[in-house]
């Protein structure tokens, strides 16, 4: 299950770790340092139908279908089909049905409660800024305090639409690398002279984003970098640029847009089309999660704040955000920021802590059997996952 939980499936030999989040699937054996399997979590699917409809008018019966063909993984999911529709499977972040898999027994546990563990602690605030949103999520003692749940929008498909934005002032379209047979080197900043493939097959709309996104994608983890202290435009001029080039061969040197982007996570007023609004920026997130919990283990939260989560990965990131906390906290309160420096463990440290408290002896008692689920329902899972 995802929306903030990750599944642990058993049998007799050992366990299966899921980390289902809305960008990627992490998947992997219990006991081991990391996933065997990262892979976006969107799926293709072809349906060959008489009446040439698509799989999004028909979503209702897909399943049903013999004609239904699904594709998942990067190199499946990347090659040009007629008629391929790229959809995710998860209905608002949060239904994948256990009864279809015949497992002899399951655990779920909140996606924050492993990320503290796979850092060692089991109490802090955990701030997970991932694809959809970043949230901050209070543990203590291994439970996760609902109340004080804090989320906001402003995460990695956020500065996706404002790297689209910069491109369409710029006037550059996105070119996806399947389209492109040869490309001319062009000067810095001069339209792009490339050649299309021919014969190329007739793709969905939703399959051509999807490669425009991969772009956008890289771009924003090539290019974008959190400026150490509010954005100043001046400062800004006098950065080093970073050079980039698109699929199709245009190619720019940017500079001040590269700070000014992701500014918008830390400060929404920064933002393109957000004046006025009342999301939260990423320091404000973390503060307010911690005033909504009760006054004796706020130091406890604040002395392990746990950054977790791809879009974290931007450089300057937790530089930023130690910065803001430092203002922010009292004090009487110790700071202590928990970021590991290697992308394996800041994208998945939920599945690490899983895969730490699976292959825990005293983790047996705790799996819901087949036959449990069967006699108890979904009441047994609310008992038994906490």
């Amino acid at each position: 299950k995802s929306g903030g939980n990750c599944l642990i499936c058993a049998d007799e030999v050992g366990a299966l770790v899921f980390d289902i989040g809305s960008y990627s699937v992490r998947a992997g054996y219990a006991g081991e340092d990391c996933p065997k399997a990262d892979f976006p979590t969107v799926i293709g699917v072809t349906l060959d139908r008489e009446d040439g409809s698509t799989p999004m008018e028909t979503d209702g019966d897909k399943g049903k279908q013999s004609g239904t063909t699904y594709y998942i993984d990067t190199n499946q999911l990347r090659v040009p089909r007629e008629n391929m529709e790229v959809m995710s499977p998860l209905k608002n972040g949060m239904k994948l049905m256990f009864e279809h898999y015949n497992i002899p027994a399951f655990f779920l546990c909140k996606s924050a409660v492993l990320s503290a563990f796979a850092n060692g602690r089991s109490t802090g605030l955990v701030l997970d800024s991932g694809a959809t949103h970043t949230t901050a999520i209070p543990v203590h003692d291994g439970y996760v305090l609902q109340q004080g749940i804090v989320k906001s929008p402003l995460a990695g498909d956020f500065m996706s639409m404002q790297c689209r934005e910069l491109f369409q002032e710029l006037n550059v379209e996105i070119i996806p690398p399947y389209m492109i047979a040869s490309k001319d080197g062009v000067r810095e900043g001069a339209q792009a002279s490339w050649k299309k493939k021919e014969k190329l097959p007739q793709v969905t709309r939703s399959w051509h984003n999807y490669m425009c996104n991969c772009v956008i994608q890289d771009f924003q983890a090539s290019v974008l970098q959190v400026s150490d202290s509010p954005y100043d435009e001046q400062v800004a001029a006098q950065m080093p640029t970073v050079h980039y080039e698109l699929p199709n061969g245009y190619n720019c040197d940017f500079g001040a847009e590269r700070l000014k982007i992701p500014e918008g996570l830390f400060d929404p007023s920064n933002a393109k089309g957000l004046s006025g609004n009342t999301m939260l920026g990423v320091g404000h997130v973390v503060t307010t999660s911690v005033g909504m919990c009760d006054i004796d283990i706020r130091p406890g939260l604040y002395g392990s704040v746990v950054v977790t989560g791809g879009n974290t990965l931007i450089q300057g990131f937790t530089d930023r955000l130690n910065r803001e906390l430092s203002q922010k906290t009292p004090p009487s309160m110790r700071l202590k920021l928990i970021a590991n420096n290697t992308t394996v463990e800041r994208r998945f440290s939920a599945w690490i802590g899983g895969s730490i408290l699976a292959s825990l002896g005293t983790f047996q008692q705790m799996w819901i059997s087949k036959q449990e689920y069967e006699e108890g329902g979904k009441q047994c899972v609310d008992r038994k996952c906490p």
